[in-house]
């Protein structure tokens, strides 16, 4: 039976009708994370590398609150709005993945909510 995890100082949903982490059957599902500081609204500035990183410290964050890390992550979803930011999100993403990275999907999009460039759906394993 899926069961949401308590939420994560930080990284409240508000009045988002989702659950920001799901875990069933041995798999922790995270809630798509976009760059964004928590507690402030909006991306952070710097461009598409600072909010890539931002999100991804949102992934840690969440993955830490149930006691998991990076490399636990199996499978990945990246919705990225402007394909001309690949290189540059990619370079970053290496850095959280440096080695046997999960399996991704790169999708374009023509936006994200609130105007974000990125954002990430993750899946681990127990």
């Amino acid at each position: 039976m899926p069961r949401s995890v308590p939420a994560v100082p930080g990284l409240e949903t508000g009045d988002r009708p989702f659950s920001p982490i799901v875990e069933a059957n041995g798999f922790v599902f995270l809630a798509g994370q976009v760059g964004e500081v928590p507690g402030r609204a909006g991306a952070v500035p710097g461009g598409i590398a600072a909010e890539t990183r931002a999100m991804l410290d949102n992934v840690g964050r969440l993955l830490r609150a149930v006691g998991l890390d990076y490399s636990d992550v199996v499978k990945c979803t990246v919705y990225l709005r402007d394909f001309e930011d690949f290189a540059a999100m990619n370079a970053v993403y290496r850095e959280y993945f440096p080695s046997e990275p999960p399996t991704r999907a790169t999708v374009g999009v023509t936006a994200l909510a609130d105007d974000f460039t990125v954002e990430i759906e993750v899946v681990a394993a127990r």
